[in-house]
């Protein structure tokens, strides 16, 4: 069955009249028959009686009526939606992101809403690990994270920026105005650290490793807020890109001097899924294009 055939139908049972109906939907009186006469093969039915030039609906036809009726409403009401949703009136976006990233990602998040307010985002921080596991599932739009060695080809990776590593202090820890650091003089110090897991934990386990370091970890954390907490007493210190704490009051960055191998900030998709135009309009807002 399709749509058109409903159209036809629905015109000849408010006319009762095929002359009348194939005139006002711009066909010729044949090729309404002939549609309607498709449909009512596609049914097992009649959906007319036909007495000479006269036509009336049968039983079937009264009862398909409201059912075809119903059919061309939402189509309309479906075609009504895409077009909402190509110029950006409505939908919604999913996000991933690590929590490293979050303030590269709300001041997009605001723009984004300033410009399109009808458009409704979901926000979902969690581990990269976790973040590919939904994007895989179809459940997320694109991720926001660090560069990972061990992504397959089906992603699509964009470049955002390149962040550094540092040590995090309080602004009241005796270290605090140290201008740099190496990484033998972290090798004492008090850290907590992000747990297992999180990308920025595997990496700063490769640092210390290549470098033959066995850093002094007091504590892990899977929630990366609670950990800038501690830090900011100054009891305890952690190594993270510097983009993740950028300006959060009380505490400070300081640079890793004899590291200097820098984060890469990402985003990533399926390469295989459909990107939505609301999904490539935030893109270029954290591009800045």
């Amino acid at each position: 069955m399709e749509l058109r055939q409903f159209k036809y139908f629905l015109k000849a049972a408010e006319t009762l009249n095929f002359t009348e109906a194939s005139r006002q939907v711009f066909i010729s009186q044949s090729t309404l028959s002939q549609q309607i006469g498709q449909l009512e093969i596609e049914l097992g039915t009649p959906l007319f009686d036909r007495v000479g030039k006269r036509v009336a609906l049968t039983e079937a036809g009264e009862l398909f009526y409201d059912y075809a009726l119903q059919s061309l409403a939402k189509a309309d009401a479906g075609r009504n939606m895409i077009r909402e949703l190509n110029e950006l009136n409505a939908g919604e976006i999913q996000i991933g992101v690590t929590y490293g990233l979050k303030s590269v990602l709300t001041p997009a998040l605001i723009k984004f809403a300033k410009k399109y307010s009808n458009v409704k985002a979901k926000v979902y921080f969690a581990t990269t690990d976790e973040l590919i596991e939904k994007l895989n599932a179809l459940e997320l739009d694109f991720i926001l994270t660090f560069e990972e060695d061990h992504l397959s080809d089906t992603f699509y990776l964009q470049p955002l920026f390149e962040s550094r590593m540092c040590l995090i202090t309080s602004k009241k820890s005796a270290i605090a105005n140290l201008k740099a650091i190496k990484l033998k003089a972290i090798e004492e110090l008090p850290l907590v650290l992000p747990a297992t897991g999180f990308s920025t934990r595997q990496f700063v386990n490769r640092i210390f490793k290549e470098a033959s370091i066995s850093p002094a970890v007091s504590m892990e954390i899977n929630d990366i807020p609670t950990l800038l907490e501690l830090v900011k007493t100054g009891m305890w210190h952690t190594i993270l890109a510097q983009t993740t704490v950028g300006e959060t009051v009380g505490l400070c960055n300081i640079p890793i001097i004899d590291y200097e191998v820098p984060r890469k900030a990402m985003i990533i998709s399926l390469k295989e899924m459909y990107q939505k135009r609301a999904v490539m309009e935030f893109y270029k807002i954290l591009l800045n294009k």
